[in-house]
């Protein structure tokens, strides 16, 4: 083989060298006096690799490909995924919004979902294969899909006997020191992976401080807050993988995981409310602590793949139990009252959230030929919520205190058909899947009187992928899904405090949402472009709905919105010249959202952009330089929009040891701002008014990862698995 290469190579070379001289002076060498050794020493053969891949259903992400993966966090990565957008805090957004579910390894992960921004920026880039922008998952998951599945696939390495592992550090100026570990083994036929992580949120860096002006429009009395606090404390999480291959054509596989975090949040306000000419009308100061506030989340999985003697064909059984629990207590004092329309010094908050969840699945996929494929399966989740909350004064028997207890159970049964139909150009798929969701809601304090319902739905799902050659592609698809309402939105218990109360709403419904898209790539040898057009629209989203009266903010939640929004993802890659690349992710939108029934609604266009210049040093550093923000209107709900902000920072890097097993970096994050500020206009409603928030900007860290053993080792998963990806609004929220 290394012969036959040899020739080619010399074949090649005397052709351009031939070219290069001329025709008497080529004719008067003779052939075996050229020294081929020389030249061929002096051969370099390179090639771009390319970072993003198309599709039928899917935009990836090669995270291995990207030089930055051996410093920056998963959250970091992220920034530079198509179709993905996060902000200064750490908020995801994907498709331009927060209806999304995560993945790890093709199957869901409640740990990353539900506090997706702390457990992603604890993980290391570097044990990341690639991230996935599932913005089509076909009949078998569309009516649970949300708006999209973000799906992050850790390093699988090759089929032999090994063992290897990784370690990173990383600590930052604002006193948060990070900690992952991952390791990879096997023993006979079985293969396991475990990582666990941990990460220290301090008092300097949770630090924020606002400022809110209100005018409500029934009275024309203004409401002013000024406030300050901070939220330090810890978060561990911890997953492990197990694959056993019984034999060639049977594969058994386990997962169990999850994260586990505890806060102790605090902090102090000064409100006063004055008449639009100024004059006072009350005012009081206030604390807040939250001594027991604790969330944990746990999961886990079996798969249980059978492959038939026909080629492709496999029968895939799966069970996946979920737990969330999450409590806390709040303590709010008030003193130097004056004039003040309540009498308590303050009171108590308490709740506990119970989430549990077990679903069932069977699939079948079978190729009728080398073009046509279908799949079919039926799912079953069961599904309880439970929650109790109360709220007692501290000093005085007038407050209004409350003890509600809720149960909410839902049961959902599903079918669907798949059918895809492949060439080597064109890909089709069209599917179809009906669910029927029974939702019941109890009392057992008698509160409120009980209540059930059933809801269908019938979710179709259309996808045309067409590969015109090696570099250029487009693809047209539509989609619908379906996102249930968890216990936030839903628990009826109030919360009140002298300026707001919050309660949740029993009788929410499921909300649909239908979307268009077309997706065109191009990838040459040093251009990469992708740009994705699409339209979404909602006629029953599920949204806040916000009144006043006296002076007091009243929040809930109900089926009220209608959405419509135009939006332009685009990703461009470009390397000029060898060293230097230049990469930008944009998210332009025009979003309309608006409640018909009060007449009130929102529109604004909004430019949500990262660009980074990743530059190639002497003595292998790499210097990475990045800009991200937004620009424009973002709309809160349809009541509110956030204006303009921007964040910047540069990255430096250099790696040692044999195959780079060791690299050290040092980052910045807005070295000239110490503090970023963030503003939120409200034009619309009972009140309006404006907020500035300063979260902490100037950051300055270093962290060293360490990579070691050889990685020979993978642990296999089945080509399906359970994947729940409808509720929104509860302690699974983002």
């Amino acid at each position: 083989m290394k012969k036959s290469l040899s020739a080619i190579l010399i074949c090649l070379l005397s052709l351009s060298v031939s070219a290069q001289i001329p025709d008497e002076v080529n004719d008067s060498i003779p052939s075996d006096s050229i020294n081929w050794e020389r030249y061929l020493d002096e051969i370099t053969v390179s090639a771009q690799r390319p970072l993003i891949k198309v599709e039928s259903d899917r935009i990836g992400y090669d995270v291995q490909g990207d030089a930055d993966n051996k410093t920056e966090t998963t959250l970091d990565m992220l920034r530079k995924v198509p179709m993905v957008s996060v902000d200064d805090q750490g908020n995801i957004l994907v498709n331009g919004n927060s209806s999304y579910k995560i993945y790890k390894n093709g199957h869901p992960d409640p740990s990353l979902t539900r506090n997706a921004k702390e457990v992603l920026r604890s993980i290391p880039a570097s044990i990341i294969k690639r991230i996935e922008v599932i913005t089509e998952p076909g009949a078998r998951e569309d009516a649970e899909g949300v708006n999209a599945i973000l799906n992050i696939v850790f390093v699988e390495n090759k089929n032999m006997s090994g063992l290897t592992g990784s370690t990173t550090l990383s600590y930052t100026s604002l006193n948060h020191p990070n900690f992952n570990s991952f390791l990879t083994g096997q023993i006979g036929k079985a293969i396991i992976s475990f990582d666990y992580g941990y990460g220290g949120m301090s008092n300097k860096e949770t630090s924020n401080i606002q400022t809110v002006d209100r005018m409500f429009c029934d009275s024309g009395d203004l409401l002013h807050v000024k406030s300050k606090g901070s939220n330090p404390g810890s978060i561990h999480f911890a997953d492990i993988n197990a694959s056993y291959e019984i034999d060639s054509l049977n594969l058994l596989s386990a997962s169990f995981g999850g994260y586990f975090y505890d806060l102790d949040v605090r902090g102090n306000a000064n409100t006063w409310m004055t008449r639009s000419d100024d004059t006072p009308i009350y005012s009081y100061k206030s604390s807040y602590h939250m001594p027991d506030y604790n969330h944990h989340s746990w999961n886990g999985r079996m798969d249980y793949e059978h492959k038939t003697r026909r080629k492709g064909e496999t029968l895939t059984f799966s069970y996946m139990m979920s737990l969330t629990r999450q409590r806390s207590v709040q303590e709010n004092e008030y003193d130097e009252l004056e004039s003040t329309p309540f009498t308590y010094s303050g009171y108590t908050y308490r709740l506990k959230e119970h989430f549990t969840e077990h679903t069932f699945q069977g699939d079948w996929l079978r190729p009728f030929s080398d073009h046509h494929k279908l799949e079919l399966g039926m799912k079953y989740i069961y599904r309880l919520n439970k929650s109790h909350s109360s709220q007692q004064s501290m000093s005085d028997l007038t407050y209004p205190e409350t003890d509600v207890r809720f149960l909410h159970t839902t049961q959902v049964s599903a079918g669907y058909l798949d059918y895809t139909y492949n060439t080597e150009q064109l890909t089709l798929r069209a599917g179809l899947r009906y669910e029927h969701s029974y939702m019941k809601g109890q009392y057992p304090d008698l509160s409120h009187q009980d209540f059930s319902r059933h809801l269908s739905d019938w979710v179709p799902q259309l996808s045309l992928h067409y590969q015109f050659n090696d570099r250029h592609s487009l693809k047209l698809s539509y989609s619908s899904s379906i996102s249930r309402p968890g216990i936030e939105y839903l628990n009826p218990g109030t919360s009140v405090d002298p300026t707001v109360v919050e309660q949740g709403n029993p009788h929410l419904k499921s909300a649909q949402s239908k979307r268009l898209i077309m997706n065109y790539m191009y990838v040459g040898n040093n251009l990469t472009i992708q740009l994705a057009p699409s339209y979404t629209y909602s006629n029953n989203d599920i949204g806040m709905i916000n009144t006043a009266k006296d002076g007091v903010r009243y929040y809930t939640y109900g089926n009220i919105l209608h959405l419509r929004r135009w939006q332009v993802e685009s990703y461009i890659k470009w390397t000029p010249f060898s060293g230097s690349t230049l990469t930008s992710n944009l998210n332009l939108s025009h979003t309309n959202s608006r409640n018909p029934d009060i007449g009130i609604g929102h529109s604004g266009t909004n430019l949500f952009y990262h660009v980074s210049l990743s530059q190639k040093l002497p003595w292998n550093i790499r210097l990475t330089l990045n800009s991200y923000g937004s620009i424009g209107h973002s709309l809160n709900n349809i009541y509110a929009y956030e204006k303009s902000w921007f964040s910047y920072g540069f990255s430096l890097q250099r790696s040692f040891l044999e195959d780079d097993r060791l690299t050290v970096a040092i980052r910045g994050r807005n070295p000239f701002s110490k503090y970023n500020k963030y503003t939120i206009i409200t034009d619309q409603g009972d009140y309006t008014g404006i907020s500035y928030n300063w979260q902490r900007g100037r950051m300055f860290s270093i962290s060293v990862s360490f990579r070691f053993g050889k990685q020979k080792a993978s642990v296999k998963k089945t080509n399906t698995t359970i994947e729940n990806d409808d509720v929104v609004g509860g302690i699974s929220r983002n």
